[in-house]
């Protein structure tokens, strides 16, 4: 069910880029303009309910995972955002490393021709910030962890549900169109041309950044455990490939504890850290769309700071936490940070969205087979060998 269900995500985003495209070559300016009204105002919304997808999301999943926390689950939780901010961090680094030598800003140098300014933009103001959001969401969180709040748990239970049926009714089925608009200006702009080329080699460095991670995290949990780390990720490619056809971590436990019991962890173990680390450990998620914001920004004319980059993965750890349960999450909860922290322009950052969609499920099949090395280590310290 979630493969059909991707696949029919991918028809619907390669059709809507077909049609910008044809748009562009061919639609009025007035159409043109029309357009770009819907894309600045869906852009605007996005922006108003990120922070209540980080309240309504993250607030229930802190106070979840802190419930009768333990040594061992305490274990497994640092060491999963331990692997989600390094692989950030070596997304960055190699990013940093070649992209600008192979990308430029091409998007920036566009901005010249001739453009075709929306007829209205409905402003949607957020009601907090991200980083307020956060910190509410933290607060609350640690706070229904630590006392018996049944009237605030279910309160926030229910602004989980009313959060996910808003971004499966409202923001979701958008999305196609959106981009569709965004690819329409660009077209009519002469610039989706000169973007092509450089997203291709953004993607294909965001792909081999995900096969590093991998074997960087195998290399480290072999030598942790005394295991081939070859031997355990080979094992460990049934879930990877499984992950990648069908773009979900949750649907793919079943094949991922197999697996990773197959590579001679525990049975407790496994129960523990591979339904965990489906929720929280992103990796390849957070690897693939650092190098895609990178890019991204240097095509659109800017340049690469290491401390703002800081400042956004390890947001986007936090935020990470959101992202398993909503289609597309981590996309669109990075939009707005990706705007205020890094720079990226709105426009700019829905082309990001279409990219990073088109190659969705190398990132998850990157977080799942790295819960296979976590679990390794994890069953170690368990085991006090």
């Amino acid at each position: 069910m979630a493969r059909k269900l991707h696949e029919l995500a991918l028809a619907k985003l390669i059709v809507a880029m077909a049609v910008g495209m044809a748009a562009g070559l061919f639609a009025p300016a007035c159409v043109i303009r029309a357009l770009n009204s819907f894309g600045g105002t869906f852009a605007q919304f996005v922006k108003f309910i990120v922070p209540l997808i980080i309240i309504g999301l993250v607030t229930p999943a802190i106070a979840e995972t802190g419930r009768g926390a333990g040594r061992l689950l305490l274990f497994t939780i640092a060491l999963a955002y331990a692997s989600t901010i390094l692989s950030g961090a070596l997304g960055f680094c190699i990013a940093d490393t070649v992209l600008p030598r192979v990308v430029s800003g091409t998007i920036a140098a566009s901005e010249a021709a001739e453009s075709f300014p929306a007829y209205f933009t409905l402003k949607i103001p957020p009601l907090t910030g991200v980083i307020s959001a956060l910190a509410v969401a933290f607060v609350f969180g640690l706070a229904m962890a630590s006392l018996d709040c049944p009237v605030l748990t279910r309160a926030f239970d229910d602004a989980k549900r009313v959060v996910t049926m808003a971004i499966g009714k409202a923001v979701v089925p958008f999305l196609p169109v959106y981009i569709m608009t965004v690819v329409a200006d660009l077209t009519a702009r002469g610039a989706l041309a000169q973007v092509c080329g450089p997203g291709l080699k953004i993607v294909v460095t965001a792909l081999a950044t995900t096969w590093l991670v991998l074997i960087l995290q195998y290399c480290i949990a072999g030598a942790l455990t005394r295991r081939n780390p070859l031997k355990a990720l080979w094992t460990m490619l049934p879930a990877y490939f499984t992950g990648l056809g069908c773009c979900s971590s949750a649907a793919t436990i079943p094949v991922t504890l197999r697996q990773v019991r197959a590579n001679g962890v525990g049975e407790e173990t496994a129960d523990l850290v591979v339904p965990l680390c489906a929720n929280i450990h992103l990796a390849g998620s957070i690897a693939k769309i650092t190098v895609f914001s990178a890019g991204f920004l240097l095509l659109s004319g800017g340049t690469l700071h290491a401390g703002a980059f800081a400042e956004y993965v390890l947001m986007l750890s936090v935020l990470a936490v959101a992202a398993p349960g909503v289609p597309g999450g981590m996309v669109l909860a990075a939009a707005p940070v990706a705007e205020s922290v890094l720079g990226l322009a709105p426009q700019n950052y829905a082309i990001l969205i279409a990219a990073y969609l088109s190659i969705d499920g190398v990132g998850t099949a990157c977080n799942l087979t790295g819960d296979g090395a976590i679990a390794l280590v994890v069953d170690r310290f368990r085991s006090g060998k």
